[in-house]
C-alpha cells in the first residue's frame, strides 16, 4: 500500500547533483541524511533540493487553477484528466492532478524540513553563521511557499514542522486553516528578516526578501477573502492593511521596473531575474542538457496549447501538447477589446489545419515561441516560469485600496491605466473591484491565478454560474457550489490512515 507522500521520502532525501545552474530543476539522487551533511556544500545541495519541487509548479497552476476557471471550457471528445476538473466534477478524489498537487508539495515540505533539522543539529560544520541563516531562511520560505499552494487548494492540512517517522505521520491530522496561515506567516516573517534583497553569480534566482514579502501579501490577502461557509483559503479576516506595506516596500525598494512592453516580459531571450525586472520570484529550467532525462527543461508552455496544433507545424517528431485541445472560453476571448494586444499575444483565435481537418477553437500560446520548440523532447523548453510578477504587485495594491487600506481612486486608476496603456488601451478612471479583478484576468490569462482571484473575489460562485449558463453548450459542467471551491482530498491519502482525515465536504 503506498504511503502518503511525506512518509514515502523518509528512507531517502532527494539532493540535486552538480550542475551549470544550482537553482535550474536536475536530476536527482539519494542519499541518506546521516552520511550527507558533512560540510557547507552538502548544505547548499540540500536546500537547492528544496527548489526542485518547483519543477512541476506552473502545470500545476494551469491544470488546476486555469482550466477550473471560467478561462478554459475543456470539455473533450475522449474524457481526459482535466476534464472533470473544468466539469465541477464530485467524483475527482483519485485525479491524478490533485493526487499531484499534495505529493509533490508536501514531498517539498519534507525537503525543507531536513534542512532545518540538519541546520539545527549539525549545522555547526557550515562554518558560517551568515550562510547558516540565509539556507534557514530560504528553507523556510519554500516550505511557506508549498504550503500556501496546498491550503489554497485543499484547505485544512497536516502541520508537518519536522521530519516524521511513518509510525509518527499517521497520527497527525488535518489542523484548521488558521492555524495553517500562522504556520506559514511564521516561515515567511523569518524568511523576509533573514534573506538578501539579491544575490550575485550562481545564486542568482534564490528567493529574495522581496519574494517572501510578496507571497506573504497574498497570504494576508487569500485570508481576507470571504469564507463562503467553508473550511477554504478565505477567513474574512480583513488584512488587507496588513498586505499593503509589504507591497508598497516592494514597489519602492526593491528595484523592480514596470515593462512597458507585454510580450518582453515572456521572451525567451529575457529571462535571468538580473535582466526581467518584473520577475520577482521565477521557477527556472534549463534545457539542452544531455542525459537530463527530462529534468532540467519546462513543459508548461505546451500545457494548455494542442498537440495537432505543433503537428500543423511540422513539429510532431517530440509529440509536444495536450491530447486534445482545451479550448479558451469565448467569454475571456470576447472580453479583450480588438485593439488590446494582449489577446494576441495570448491566445491563438487564428485557426490551424491539421492531417486535412481544421480547427477554429481559440487556445492559450502565451509561452510559445514556435522557434524554440525543442527537438529532442517535450519536456525541454528553454524557459523560466515567473511565479511573482511586478505587474502583480502593483494591481495587488490597488486591489488592497479598494478593499478599505490607505490610498486613494487616483492611486488605483494609475496603476490599472499603467497596465491598460502597455496594452494599447485608453486610460479609465473610477476603477471599480469586478473591474479590477476584469483586468486581472485578462492581464494574467494563462498564467494560472484566475482560480485563486474568484476566490478571493467573493463572486466566485456568481460568476461561474453565469459563466456556465453562458459557456457550457454540452451541459457538462455541473453548478458551482461553495464545497467546489476547495478540492477533495487524494484518495490513497484517505486510504493510508483510514479515518485520519475526513474528506471534505461535496466530494
Amino acid at each position: 500500500m503506498k504511503k502518503i507522500l511525506f512518509l514515502s521520502t523518509i528512507a531517502s532525501f532527494l539532493l540535486i547533483t552538480s550542475c551549470k545552474k544550482q537553482l535550474d530543476q536536475l536530476p536527482i539522487s539519494s542519499s541518506t541524511t546521516a552520511t550527507f551533511y558533512k560540510s557547507p556544500l552538502d548544505f547548499v545541495q540540500g536546500t537547492n533540493a528544496i527548489y526542485s519541487s518547483l519543477h512541476n509548479y506552473p502545470n500545476r497552476l494551469l491544470n488546476l487553477s486555469e482550466i477550473r476557471s471560467d478561462n478554459i471550457y475543456g470539455v473533450s471528445v475522449t474524457v481526459r484528466d482535466w476534464d472533470p476538473i473544468n466539469n465541477l466534477s464530485p467524483g475527482i478524489a483519485a485525479n491524478t492532478y490533485i493526487d499531484e498537487a499534495w505529493t509533490t508539495n508536501f514531498n517539498g515540505i519534507f525537503k525543507a524540513n531536513t534542512v532545518l533539522s540538519q541546520i539545527a543539529t549539525n549545522g555547526s560544520v557550515i562554518n558560517s553563521e551568515t550562510l547558516a541563516t540565509r539556507l534557514q531562511a530560504e528553507a523556510r520560505f519554500l516550505r511557506a511557499f508549498y504550503y500556501f499552494d496546498l491550503v489554497r487548494y485543499f484547505g485544512k492540512l497536516p502541520i508537518i514542522d519536522h521530519p516524521v517517522t511513518v509510525s509518527e505521520a499517521t497520527t497527525i491530522g488535518r489542523s484548521p486553516v488558521d492555524d495553517v496561515y500562522k504556520f506559514i506567516i511564521a516561515d515567511l516573517q523569518f524568511a523576509m528578516a533573514n534573506l538578501p534583497a539579491s544575490y550575485s553569480g550562481t545564486d542568482v534566482g534564490r528567493a529574495t526578501k522581496w519574494a517572501a514579502e510578496g507571497v506573504l501579501a497574498q497570504v494576508y490577502m487569500a485570508r481576507s477573502g470571504v469564507t463562503y461557509g467553508i473550511d477554504g483559503p478565505g477567513l474574512a479576516s480583513n488584512e488587507w492593511n496588513l498586505a499593503l506595506p509589504l507591497l508598497n516596500d516592494i514597489i519602492s525598494n526593491g528595484g523592480f521596473v514596470f515593462n512597458t512592453n507585454y510580450a518582453n516580459i515572456f521572451s525567451y531571450t529575457n529571462q535571468s531575474p538580473t535582466v526581467n525586472k518584473e520577475a520577482i520570484f521565477d521557477v527556472m529550467y534549463t534545457s539542452g542538457i544531455s542525459g537530463s532525462n527530462d529534468l532540467y527543461g519546462a513543459s508548461f508552455p505546451w500545457t494548455l496549447a494542442p498537440n495537432t496544433y505543433f503537428s500543423s507545424l511540422g513539429s510532431n517528431t517530440v509529440a509536444n501538447g495536450s491530447l486534445e485541445i482545451i479550448p479558451v472560453s469565448n467569454d475571456l476571448v470576447n472580453s479583450y477589446a480588438s485593439n488590446d494586444i494582449r489577446k494576441a499575444f495570448n491566445i491563438n483565435t487564428a485557426g490551424y489545419t491539421f492531417s486535412g481537418n481544421t480547427e477554429t477553437r481559440p487556445f492559450f500560446k502565451k509561452y510559445l515561441d514556435i522557434t524554440r520548440i525543442p527537438t529532442t523532447s517535450r519536456f525541454d523548453w528553454a524557459i523560466n516560469f515567473i511565479a511573482l510578477r511586478y505587474t502583480d504587485i502593483l494591481m495587488l495594491k490597488a486591489e488592497c485600496i479598494l478593499r478599505g487600506a490607505s490610498g486613494s481612486q487616483a492611486d488605483v486608476d494609475a496603476i490599472v491605466n499603467q497596465v491598460r496603456t502597455r496594452a494599447g488601451l485608453a486610460a479609465v478612471t473610477g476603477t471599480t473591484l469586478p473591474q479590477l479583478f476584469e483586468e486581472r484576468r485578462r492581464e494574467f490569462a494563462d498564467e494560472g491565478s484566475r482560480w485563486f482571484d474568484l476566490q478571493r473575489s467573493g463572486n466566485l460562485l456568481t460568476i461561474m454560474n453565469a459563466w456556465i449558463a453562458k459557456e457550457d453548450t454540452q451541459k457538462r459542467i455541473n453548478t458551482a457550489v461553495a464545497n467546489y471551491i476547495i478540492y477533495p482530498v487524494p484518495t490513497r491519502e484517505l486510504n493510508t490512515t483510514p479515518g485520519l482525515y475526513t474528506q471534505n465536504p461535496g466530494y
